[in-house]
């Protein structure tokens, strides 16, 4: 009887988010009007976008070279800009040595859809980060890998942002 009633209450949840669209945030999948992204650098071998070229990777998503676009493809490509980090002071230790900052990376990006003006976009992710003066190295590490995380949730955020904007052509 219990599993009848488990059965029943999954079967119901599961129709309910199916109908008011929810989507898993992991499955991204671009509309048919897009076969394939191009992604581009203003700096060369900027590591924004060997993040970004991984992630369409995970996701399937045809990538190909801007050097192996024709004129007639329905390609959109991602230029991106520099990316920026900065920190902003959130304590100090009672010595006046910084405890915490707020790290901002900040990115700006452009996607051009096959016969449509560009689209320019900029967001921040934001994370604190804990200093500690006497681990210079493990923090110098720690500040390495918390950089990354936000690269990595960066490139998610704008393969989801490329579905939605080409979802609405």
């Amino acid at each position: 009887m219990k599993k009848h009633v488990l059965l029943a209450v999954a079967l119901l949840t599961g129709l309910l988010m199916a109908g008011c669209g929810f989507h898993l945030r992991g499955s991204q999948a671009l509309p048919p009007n897009i076969e394939s992204v191009a992604v581009t650098a203003v700096k060369p071998h900027a590591l924004l976008e060997r993040a970004l070229n991984e992630r369409l990777d995970v996701y399937q998503i045809n990538r190909v070279a801007l050097s192996q676009l024709t004129g007639n493809n329905d390609t959109a490509i991602i230029q991106l800009m520099p990316e920026t980090l900065e920190r902003r002071l959130l304590s100090v230790f009672s010595t006046g040595q910084v405890a915490e900052y707020e790290l901002i990376y900040g990115v700006t990006y452009q996607v051009t859809f096959p016969d449509h003006e560009p689209i320019r976009g900029y967001f921040e992710i934001l994370r604190d980060y804990q200093d500690d003066p006497d681990q210079v190295l493990a923090k110098s590490r720690e500040l390495d890998l918390v950089v990354g995380e936000m690269r990595n949730e960066a490139a998610d955020r704008i393969i989801r942002q490329l579905a939605r904007q080409a979802s609405e052509l």
